[in-house]
């Protein structure tokens, strides 16, 4: 066989093999995961541990041979809590680097800027942390926790531990915005009062004026939404203030690990629900926490915001090697299907499909003063239902849109 014959037949075998499928040659490609975390600014406390997360997770899974036999390779943008960044990067990872998956931003602001990008494309998009709900979109898979799963277990017991007057403090961005309106139905429900609310812009430090108008508004408790490193120098402002009011959130202890980063008793009567949180004390909770730590020794904390990024390339393992197949369109059969489930260390999760929201297993929180953390009270699994109750139902259409208690579907 001469050399241009010897040529062709290896381009008709090359041919054959791609249109066949792809066999070994593209079976040993990598699975290209995006993901977009900040590791520097303001939000690097909560941003640092997702990212150990992430490569904690990926190398599990490739030391047990990957994904459907493929490797992950792990690509990471530093966006550094800069939304028109968050954008730019998203748009680098999705049209040049051709990611099969898109994961993180932290804000719900991050994830509003990223949303409409990814939805021009077919790729899925894992949204890791808790927030203030909401998103129906079939490319966002969601994996933390909801306020049906935080705000409405923790609210009421706040209003019959402490009292009907609460006053607010929140981030102001569309996370503190959206959390503050489902306080206010609430609180409304139970017969409560908003006797404050405050929306305090990221970055700002100094609570002296926030601490005189509670002072002033005397309410039974504080609702504590607010973000960030900066933000959170209201707690020992507040203490050195002797403020000393019960306090409650859905994303203090477990997310900020404030009462590891400050001294008590800063955060001493602080409540919140949790799907994790590191002092989970469970055979399948410390499995995971001595992994975390044989990797990464010098973590303050495993926060929630770790533990859900952790989970959710999991998640995107199960979902794929189900579908067997890395397209948006064929991983959300496997939703639809009730497919979508996992043991993880809080417990086995799934995936709902109606909203593509996740299920978790939500325990109530509370701090004293020295900072030792206890489980007040424990709800089980609780669903993500509020969304497939006001109409939102993924299997039938895609909104591509977020709704408040005050912003329903239009029936």
């Amino acid at each position: 066989m001469n050399l241009r014959r010897k040529l062709l037949a290896v381009a008709g075998i090359f041919t054959a093999t791609t249109l066949m499928g792809g066999g070994a040659a593209l079976a040993a490609d990598p699975l290209k995961i995006g993901l977009l975390e900040d590791v520097s600014g303001d939000l690097a406390v909560y941003g640092r541990p997702k990212l150990h997360g992430s490569l904690l997770a990926v190398e599990e899974i490739n030391a047990a041979g990957g994904i459907m036999g493929r490797k992950i390779e792990l690509i990471h943008l530093d966006p550094q809590g800069d939304n028109a960044r968050y954008q730019e990067f998203a748009r680098r990872l999705l049209n040049r680097d051709k990611v099969d998956v898109l994961i993180g931003g932290i804000t719900s602001a991050s994830r509003e800027a990223v949303r409409p990008i990814v939805n021009r494309t077919k790729t899925p998009y894992f949204y890791t942390n808790q927030y203030e709900g909401g998103v129906c979109d079939a490319s966002m898979i969601s994996i933390g926790a909801v306020p049906e799963q935080q705000f409405s277990t923790l609210i009421p017991w706040m209003v019959e531990k402490f009292g009907k007057k609460v006053y607010v403090i929140a981030a102001d961005y569309n996370f503190g915005q959206i959390s503050a309106e489902w306080n206010r139905v609430l609180v409304k429900e139970l017969g409560g009062t908003v006797v404050g609310e405050e929306f305090i812009p990221l970055g700002v430090s100094q609570f002296a004026q926030t601490i005189q108008n509670i002072q002033r508004a005397k309410p039974d408790w504080i609702l504590t939404i607010n973000v960030g490193a900066a933000q959170d120098s209201f707690f020992e402002q507040a203490a050195a203030a002797k403020l000393n009011l019960p306090m409650g959130s859905s994303i203090k202890i477990m997310l900020g690990f404030e009462h590891k980063r400050f001294a008590p008793p800063a955060l001493n009567n602080m409540h919140a629900v949790a799907n994790w949180f590191e002092e989970i004390d469970t055979p399948e909770a410390d499995a995971f926490k001595k992994r975390w730590r044989a990797k990464f020794p010098n973590e303050m904390y495993i926060n929630d915001m770790g533990y859900n990024a952790y989970t959710a390339i999991y998640m995107y393992k199960t979902l794929v090697e189900q579908a067997k197949s890395t397209k948006l369109e064929d991983l959300r059969k496997v939703i639809a299907a009730g497919g979508a489930c996992i043991d993880a260390p809080e417990g086995k999760i799934c995936v709902d499909p109606k909203s593509q929201h996740t299920s978790h297993r939500m325990r109530l929180i509370s701090v004293d003063a020295k900072h030792n953390v206890t489980v007040t009270k424990d709800y089980g699994v609780i669903q993500p239902y509020w969304l497939g109750e006001i109409g939102c139902d993924l299997t039938k259409k895609n909104d591509k849109k977020q709704y408040t208690p005050t912003d329903l579907p239009k029936k």
